[in-house]
């Protein structure tokens, strides 16, 4: 073929493939329907504030800055399916997009030209709803970027292949001062494709089954966190009460201590029916008797006792027991006016009567002197009227009196008189009559009578009984 024949060939074909473009536009635009308005980008580059692209009008307020927007959208898709259209929007700081965002004064008027168009925006409570988020702020860029997602369904009017145009859509941008900037979108092409255009016969199919929903059951979250709440409370109470069950519990008080002259009269008591006299422990009767006292009298006016000397407890006794003890003879006024000896019975002790037990005590324990019964008893009898006479006047206002001492033990002297007296004898038992005789009671019986019969000793004709021979000799 020669060069002529080549090119008139390329040029038929280059006249083909433009028919067959211009007839491919003329069927798209008839399926589109009328002609649309200049594209929003010849708008926005002609026009300004106020220009109107296929239904959208862009109003930006005085003064303001226009916002950038970068929206794409694809080129191919499925009918009945979503394509989504991604939007990027480049605004001042404290801007920002409106949630839906679409413009709310226009967003009815976008759904009714996106119907026009063969678009359907899905329910924005599903699960293909519109998306919105704002990066976070960087110092080194000027302003913020927020990004759109907003997924339309395709629903060409044809069956078959079709080339849909997606309108121009508003966005709005709200100001700080409250004012709203309403900016567009481009249009932009996409071909739909049938789902079974590439299937032969195809046959309907059934509906897919159903997607399980996932709800919030606020209720049972509700009653679950009550119930934690309620096993927490239970577990902490449990474990106090368990903690108040087995703490120690605190000792009792102990008993309050008793008076000392209570404790003294008791220990005296002891001595006396301690049994001593009889075992004729003297040394140890006079020994406990002192001790008693010797403890009382350190109790009871504070000091030691049982491991004082008697100096040391008489000058104790000078100093502390002022009003018990009388350390003067009692004096009275005569009837010629002068003060005398008084011979009456006085409250309280004398001390030369408890100096005279403790030295007599003295003699007793460390020169190894013997008392008699008799100073025992007058011992135990002056210790406890020392006792009496010292005690607070609550407790014995009739014991501030000097009583003569008892010259013996009236306890000893009691048990020395007592008679003796035989144990009662065991009374005959009363044998019943309807009881089987016993052999040793009818033996016993017989002897009895039998020793009866026989003639006493004294009786006259007896003969004496036989006289046992002395030891070594015969009869």
């Amino acid at each position: 073929m020669t060069a002529l024949g080549r090119s008139l060939a390329v040029g038929v074909a280059g006249l083909a493939v433009a028919a067959a473009l211009l007839l491919g536009g003329a069927r798209a635009s008839l399926a589109q329907g009328p002609t649309p308005p200049p594209s929003s980008d010849d708008a926005g580059a002609a026009g300004g504030p106020g220009a109107s692209t296929y239904g959208c009008v862009e109003s930006v307020p005085k003064g303001a800055q226009r916002p950038i927007v970068v929206d794409t959208f694809p080129q191919r898709g499925t009918s009945g399916w979503a394509a989504t259209l991604s939007i990027t929007v480049r605004h001042g700081k404290g801007e920002r997009v409106l949630p839906s965002g679409l413009d709310l004064s226009s967003a009815v008027e976008a759904k009714k030209v996106l119907k026009q168009a063969g678009f359907a925006v899905p329910d924005q409570d599903g699960g293909a709803g519109a998306q919105l988020w704002t990066e976070p702020d960087d110092d080194k860029k000027p302003g913020a970027t927020t990004h759109l997602e907003l997924p339309v369904v395709l629903l060409p009017p044809n069956p078959g292949r079709n080339v849909m145009m997606l309108p121009p859509l508003p966005v709005a941008v709200a100001r700080a001062n409250g004012e709203i900037a309403t900016v567009c979108t481009h249009d932009h092409p996409i071909l739909v494709e049938d789902p079974i255009a590439n299937t032969p016969d195809a046959m309907p199919k059934d509906n897919p089954g159903g997607i399980p929903q996932r709800e919030e059951w606020t209720a049972l979250k509700k009653a679950l966190g009550w119930a934690a709440l309620g096993l927490l409370a239970g577990a902490i109470l449990a474990v106090l009460f368990w903690r108040k069950l087995n703490q120690p519990k605190p000792a009792p008080p102990p008993p309050p201590p008793r008076p000392p002259w209570e404790v003294a009269l008791e220990e005296l008591d002891e001595v006396r029916h301690a049994g001593l006299l009889e075992l004729e422990r003297y040394g140890e009767y006079f020994d406990r008797t002192s001790d008693a006292l010797r403890r009382y009298l350190g109790a009871r006016f504070g000091f030691d006792g049982l491991e004082s000397t008697t100096d040391e407890i008489l000058a104790a006794l000078k100093k502390q027991a002022g009003g018990f003890i009388r350390f003067e003879a009692p004096r009275e006024i005569g009837p010629d006016g002068l003060p005398r000896a008084s011979f009456g019975p006085q409250p309280g002790i004398a001390i030369e009567r408890v100096a005279s037990f403790l030295r007599e005590c003295d003699l007793v324990k460390f020169a190894n002197l013997t008392p008699t019964p008799q100073q025992c008893s007058t011992s135990i009898a002056t210790g406890e009227a020392i006792v009496r006479g010292t005690m607070p006047m609550s407790m014995g206002v009739g014991a501030l009196l000097d009583e003569p001492a008892p010259e013996i033990d009236p306890v000893a002297a009691a048990q020395l008189r007592a008679p003796f007296t035989p144990p009662p004898a065991k009374p005959a038992r009363v044998r019943s009559p309807y009881e089987p005789p016993d052999p040793e009671e009818e033996a016993a019986a017989d002897a009895t009578r039998a020793g009866d019969d026989a003639p006493s000793d004294d009786a006259p004709g007896a003969k004496p009984p036989p006289r046992e021979p002395p030891e070594g000799g015969s009869t």
